[in-house]
C-alpha cells in the first residue's frame, strides 16, 4: 500500500508543483496519513469486484480503469485584413481549476470543503478579487468529477502564470485554454462581431465527449456570418484513471485543427485612419470608402464603437448594461444597419434620368424661385433668394430644390426611382453582415399600403431631394457614388477576397463582378459628374471644403431633418462621391448625426473629413487610379475556361504561404422641412467632359493567397494541457 500511496502522491505533483509542506495550512494531511487513509480507497464486495451504483456517478470504488474522452475546442479561424493583419485571432490563457485529490472514503463534507477554501483564498490572493463558488458546486464536483479539473471563472496570462504556478497549492492548476482575441479592440467592432460561449460547462456524472473548456460560436459580425468557415475540428484528449485515480494515460490523442482563415477587403490602416477623422469630428457617424472598380469595400466605420474584447471569454452585466444603455448606441453598425433619408446626394440619380430619358438636356434651364407651390403647399429651397434660371450641372452645384422639384415631376417617380433600384438603393448590398437595413424606395403599392393613397406630386417632389419616404444606408449611398463614378454597371459590393484552409490553399476567391447595368447614356453619366466636380471645385460649390490637396474630388452635399422637432430636432449632414474626378476610382459616404437641437449642413461637417482622411494616401490612390480593372459586363461559361481555371489554382498552391500554426497563440417617415448648406452663387465652370472608362478585364493574380505575416508576439504554451 506504500507504493500506491507513493503513486497517487506523484499523480498530484505532476499536474501541478507542490508547494513546501510548511505553506499549506495545519489542517492539510500529513504524508502518512494520507497513506493511511489511501489503504481505505479500496472497498470490494463479495467477488473482489469494485463496481460503480448505476445511481451513482464516482468510480471510487473501481478496481478496472476507467477512460474519460474529453472534447478539444478547435481554435477559430482568423479574420484579417486585405493584408493579412489579423483582426480576429487566437490567444492562450489560463484558467485557474481546482483538481481534487481522491481522499478518503471516510472523508467529511467539511473535509473537502475546507481543503477547496484554503485553494479558492490563494487563488483570490492573486487575482485580487473575491472568488466564490458555492458548497454544492464544491461537493458535487469532488463527488463526480474530480477527475478532471473544476475551472473557476479568472484568467491569467502567460506572465501571470510563470510568476504565479511556482506559488500554488497543490491540487491548483493551470488550464491553458484556447480564448478569441481582438487586436485592434474596437477598430472594425461592428464587420468583426464577436464570439460567445455555446454553454456552461456540464456537472453531474462525465459523460463521453465533453469539451474541456467552453467553446464559442460567433454571434454577430463575420463571426457570425461565417461561423461555419471558422469553426475548426475538434481534438480528443483523453484521460485514464485506475482503481485508486491515479492517471495512467493523461494526453492529446486527436489534435484540434484551427478553422478557415477569412480575409476581408477591408484596408486596416485606412479603416482605423477613418475612424480616428470620426473621433475627431463626430460623436456620431459613419464613413464609408469603396474601390469603384473591384467594388471592394476598404472602410466600413461607424461612430462610436466599442471595444469586442469585452465580450471575451465573457461580458459583465455591468458592462453590457453600459453599452446597451448608452444614447450614443455603441453596438448598432451606423454605416449599413442605419437606415437615413439621404437628402440632396441622392440628386445626382435624378438627374442622369432625366438626361438620359431626354426629359432635359444638358442645357435646359429651369426657373427657381425661392419655393414652388404644390397643390396647397409650398416647397421651399434651402436660400430665400431666386436663383433664375438653372441648368442641371449648376442645379447640382448650388443643390438647388425648386429644380429638383420640376425635374422630379417633369420625368415621374417610375422612371427616376426605378433608376436608384438599379444604382443599389432600396435592396441590401449582399455583403455577408446580418441586420444590414435595405432602405426604402417607395413604389405605389408600398404608399398605398404605408398611406392609403397613390404617389403624389408632393410625394415624388420630396422623393426627388432625397426625403420624404426615401431611405438608405452609408453603404448605400456610397455603392451608389461607385456606380455614378463606373458610368455603366452597378459593381457587385464584395467584403471577403478569399477564404484559405488552415494550410493556406485558397478554398474560395472573389473577382470583380457587376450586379446589374445602370441603364443610363454615357452622356448623361458624364454631365452629373461635371456637375458633382463643380460641388467642390466651383467658387459657388456647397461643398468647398471637401476637396483633397492632390486631386479634383466630385462631391455631392446633403442635409435633411432626421428626427424630433422644435428644440429636440436632429439633422443629418451628408458628403458623398468619388475620386479622382478624372479617373474615378475610389467612392466614398461620409455621414455626421447631429446632437439634438444642433443645426448642421452637409458643407461644413462632413465634407472636411474627405481631405483629412484622403490626403494620407494621396501616392497609394493616385498609383490605383492609373491600374484599370473592368468589370465583365457579360458572363461567358465555357468548359475549357473553367478547367484553365482549376489548373492554375492548382499550380499557383505552392506559392500559397502556410496559414498560422495551430498551437500559435498569437495566431491562433412623415415628410421633413427642408434644410440644406448655403450656396455660393457663381459663374459655371468650364470643364472638358470625362472619357468613358474602355479597358480590357484584368484579372491576373485573384486567386494568389494573400499573404499572412508571422506574427511577432512569441507563441506560449501547447493548446492544452501541462
Amino acid at each position: 500500500m506504500k507504493r500506491i500511496a507513493l503513486i497517487f502522491l506523484a499523480g498530484l505533483m505532476a499536474i501541478c508543483p507542490a508547494q513546501d509542506e510548511a505553506a499549506e495550512p495545519k489542517e492539510a494531511l500529513s504524508p502518512e496519513e494520507l497513506e493511511l487513509k489511501e489503504q481505505a480507497l479500496m472497498i470490494s464486495d463479495y467477488d473482489g469486484q469494485v463496481r460503480r451504483r448505476p445511481e451513482d456517478a464516482s468510480v471510487l470504488a473501481r478496481t478496472n480503469a476507467r477512460a474519460i474522452t474529453r472534447v478539444v475546442p478547435a481554435p477559430r479561424g482568423i479574420i484579417t485584413d486585405r493584408k493579412g493583419r489579423p483582426m480576429a485571432r487566437n490567444k492562450v490563457s489560463y484558467y485557474f481549476g481546482i483538481q481534487f485529490p481522491q481522499f478518503a472514503e471516510d472523508v467529511t463534507d467539511e473535509d473537502v470543503l475546507s481543503w477547496s477554501r484554503r485553494r479558492l483564498e490563494q487563488v483570490a490572493d492573486l487575482v485580487g478579487k473575491e472568488v466564490t463558488v458555492r458548497d454544492k458546486d464544491l461537493l458535487d464536483h469532488y463527488r463526480d468529477r474530480r477527475w478532471v479539473p473544476m475551472l473557476l471563472p479568472h484568467l491569467a496570462d502567460g506572465s501571470e502564470r510563470s510568476r504565479w504556478e511556482p506559488k500554488l497549492m497543490r491540487g491548483l492548476i493551470f488550464q491553458a485554454v484556447y480564448l478569441r482575441d481582438y487586436p485592434a479592440k474596437e477598430s472594425a467592432a461592428h464587420i468583426i462581431g464577436y464570439v460567445r460561449s455555446k454553454g456552461k460547462l456540464p456537472k453531474g456524472p462525465i459523460l463521453s465527449n465533453e469539451p474541456m473548456w467552453e467553446d464559442t460560436y460567433g454571434e454577430e459580425g463575420l463571426e457570425n456570418t461565417l461561423d461555419d468557415e471558422l469553426t475548426g475540428k475538434d481534438g480528443e484528449w483523453t484521460l485514464l484513471v485506475d482503481e485508486n485515480g491515479d492517471r495512467l494515460q493523461d494526453e492529446l490523442t486527436r489534435k484540434p485543427v484551427i478553422g478557415n482563415t477569412v480575409i476581408t477587403t477591408i484596408d486596416l490602416t485606412w479603416q482605423q485612419h477613418a475612424e480616428s477623422v470620426l473621433r475627431s469630428y463626430c460623436r456620431r457617424g459613419a464613413f464609408v470608402v469603396v474601390d469603384i472598380q473591384t467594388g471592394e469595400i476598404l472602410v466600413l466605420a461607424s461612430r462610436p464603437s466599442y471595444d469586442i474584447n469585452k465580450w471575451i471569454p465573457f461580458i459583465s452585466s455591468d458592462d453590457y448594461n453600459e453599452l446597451r444603455e448608452d444614447e450614443a448606441a455603441p453596438m448598432f453598425a451606423r454605416a449599413y444597419q442605419g437606415s437615413y433619408p439621404p437628402a440632396s446626394t441622392f440628386k445626382p440619380v435624378v438627374a442622369v434620368t432625366a438626361l438620359t430619358t431626354g426629359a432635359i438636356t444638358e442645357w435646359t434651364k429651369f426657373n427657381c424661385p425661392p419655393f414652388i407651390t404644390i397643390g396647397s403647399r409650398k416647397f421651399h429651397n434651402h436660400s430665400r433668394k431666386h436663383a433664375g434660371l438653372v441648368d442641371v450641372k449648376l442645379a447640382l452645384a448650388i443643390s438647388n430644390n425648386p429644380w429638383f422639384y420640376q425635374v422630379g415631376m417633369k420625368v415621374g417617380p417610375t422612371s427616376f426611382l426605378s433608376v436608384a433600384r438599379r444604382m443599389g438603393y432600396g435592396v441590401r448590398t449582399g455583403v455577408p453582415l446580418y441586420n444590414e437595413a435595405p432602405g426604402v424606395i417607395p413604389t405605389q403599392e408600398y404608399m398605398i399600403k404605408k398611406e392609403g393613397r397613390p404617389f403624389t406630386d408632393g410625394d415624388t417632389a420630396n422623393s426627388a431631394i432625397g426625403q420624404g419616404y426615401v431611405q438608405a444606408t452609408p453603404l448605400q449611398v456610397a455603392q451608389a457614388m461607385a456606380a455614378l463614378g463606373n458610368g455603366e454597371i452597378l459593381p457587385q459590393l464584395r467584403l471577403i477576397r478569399q477564404i484559405q484552409d488552415h494550410e493556406g490553399g485558397v478554398l474560395e476567391a472573389t473577382v470583380p463582378t457587376k450586379r446589374n447595368s445602370l441603364g443610363i447614356t454615357p452622356s448623361s453619366a458624364r454631365i452629373a459628374r461635371t456637375g458633382m466636380m463643380q460641388v467642390v471645385n466651383a467658387s459657388y460649390g456647397t461643398g468647398k471644403n471637401g476637396g483633397t490637396s492632390f486631386c479634383r474630388v466630385a462631391g455631392k452635399t446633403g442635409t435633411a431633418q432626421w428626427k424630433g422637432s422644435g428644440r429636440n430636432k436632429q439633422e443629418l449632414a451628408w458628403f458623398s462621391g468619388f475620386l479622382p474626378y478624372d479617373n474615378p476610382r475610389f467612392a466614398f459616404a461620409i455621414l455626421y448625426e447631429g446632437s439634438p437641437g444642433q443645426s448642421v449642413s452637409g458643407g461644413k461637417r462632413a465634407a472636411p473629413m474627405v481631405g483629412r482622411f484622403f490626403n494620407r494616401f494621396a501616392g497609394e490612390i493616385m498609383e490605383k487610379a492609373s491600374t484599370k480593372i473592368a468589370i465583365p459586363t457579360d458572363e461567358v461559361i465555357e468548359e475549357e475556361a473553367e478547367e484553365t481555371e482549376e489548373m492554375e489554382r492548382e499550380e499557383q498552391r505552392d506559392l500559397i504561404l502556410r496559414a498560422l500554426p495551430v498551437d500559435g497563440a498569437g495566431t491562433g417617415i412623415p415628410e421633413a422641412p427642408i434644410v440644406e448648406e448655403e450656396p455660393n452663387e457663381g459663374p459655371l465652370d468650364s470643364t472638358p467632359p470625362l472619357r468613358p472608362l474602355r479597358v480590357a478585364p484584368e484579372n491576373e493574380g485573384l486567386l494568389r493567397a494573400v499573404p499572412i505575416p508571422e506574427e511577432t508576439e512569441e507563441s506560449e504554451e501547447p493548446i492544452v494541457g501541462e
